[in-house]
């Protein structure tokens, strides 16, 4: 069976019933390729032209980021879908400009903020180590790095120090999150959004698809399939970007797996 005939397979829950379907997608590593400065990531126009489409078939479509929820929007151009951003703590509903924040999440600012200008040290600086600041929510990214080696053993020191004092640290592909101790997940987002269109619509969500490439993209797995195990979403599709990156135990518990951004751009013309 040829690689169109897989995917169109594994998305017929989806493209028998768009009006009723989700389609949730990452966007850095999904549908946008992982560049050397976070700042500089978009969609391509190939890419983006696809999603117009879908937008216009699905019942729900939404991005589901790291990224704080207007930065993702930037970066997807195109208002007319949802974004969960800051893995959850974020909603940004469609052609709104009123983001939705945890407030939780948005009581961390001002602690996060201070700790991360307090590390932030000239020998960071030196190795070239960047902050992307996300609010109650900071980033150090090396990539890139003249010594990236050198660059992670730094940031390692740092995440040891935030654990000490009472944050949390997630890691990723050559990145590092300084976090609140709260729950995030990007489940939590997909959920509210499953739940709303299922309200707005009068019946459950008959299938919903997650297409990913990191760690915290199994959390999006899980809570898509607790929400069929809970009989409130018909199906999912758990999908992983595969790259020389990408975690070997999220192409384990997917469903099946596409090859890059050039695989995610044949998923997304297989649902058209």
């Amino acid at each position: 069976m040829s690689e169109v005939a897989t995917l169109r397979d594994a998305l017929e829950p989806l493209r028998s019933d768009p009006a009723h379907a989700a389609v949730l997608l990452d966007i850095d590593g999904t549908l946008a390729p992982i560049v050397r400065h976070a700042a500089d990531a978009h969609v391509p126009e190939a890419t983006r032209s696809l999603l117009i489409e879908i937008a216009k078939r699905y019942g729900l479509v939404g991005c589901i980021s790291g990224r704080r929820s207007t930065i993702a929007r930037q970066i997807v151009a195109l208002g007319s879908i949802a974004y969960v951003g800051n893995h959850g703590g974020e909603l940004l509903r469609p052609g709104s400009t009123r983001v939705e924040v945890d407030p939780e999440l948005a009581a961390w600012t001002d602690r996060v903020q201070e700790f991360a200008k307090r590390v932030f040290t000239r020998e960071l600086q030196r190795l070239r180590v960047r902050v992307e600041d996300k609010g109650a929510i900071v980033a150090m990214h090396w990539r890139g790095a003249p010594d990236e080696n050198a660059a992670a053993e730094a940031v390692r020191t740092l995440a040891a120090q935030a654990e000490q004092e009472g944050f949390e640290v997630h890691w990723g592909r050559k990145v590092a999150e300084v976090r609140p101790p709260l729950a995030l997940a990007k489940s939590a987002g997909i959920e509210q959004l499953l739940r709303e269109s299922a309200a707005a619509s009068t019946r459950r969500v008959a299938a919903a698809v997650y297409v990913g490439d990191d760690l915290t993209d199994l959390d999006a797995f899980r809570g898509l399939r607790s929400l069929v195990e809970a009989g409130e979403l018909g199906r999912a599709v758990c999908v992983a970007v595969a790259s020389e990156e990408a975690p070997p135990e999220l192409v384990a518990q997917a469903d099946l797996s596409v090859d890059g951004q050039a695989g995610v751009r044949a998923l997304l013309e297989a649902l058209l």
